[in-house]
């Protein structure tokens, strides 16, 4: 599970063995025991949320959109 970075305690992160196919490139969030996935094209977009409550997916996606293109590049660095 590679992270692409650490933001206010919170992990970002995708899983290196995730669809077969592959999804298209998206990131995870993690703290506390709750976990989020965000699609990043064509938009930031919410996939799913496990127990943050909607006041920090805010904050989450606002952190996903000005990190978008870190996380682009280290999933095609990772993926090939």
């Amino acid at each position: 599970m590679p992270t692409v970075f650490w933001e206010r305690g919170f992990r970002f992160f995708f899983y290196s063995n995730e669809g077969a196919p592959r999804e298209p490139v998206h990131i995870h969030v993690e703290k506390d025991g709750c976990e989020a996935k965000f699609w990043l094209n064509p938009a930031v977009q919410l996939a799913y949320n496990d127990g943050y409550p909607s006041r920090v997916l805010r904050e989450l996606e606002g952190m996903v959109r000005e990190n978008r293109d870190r996380i682009e590049r280290a999933w095609n660095e990772f993926f090939g």
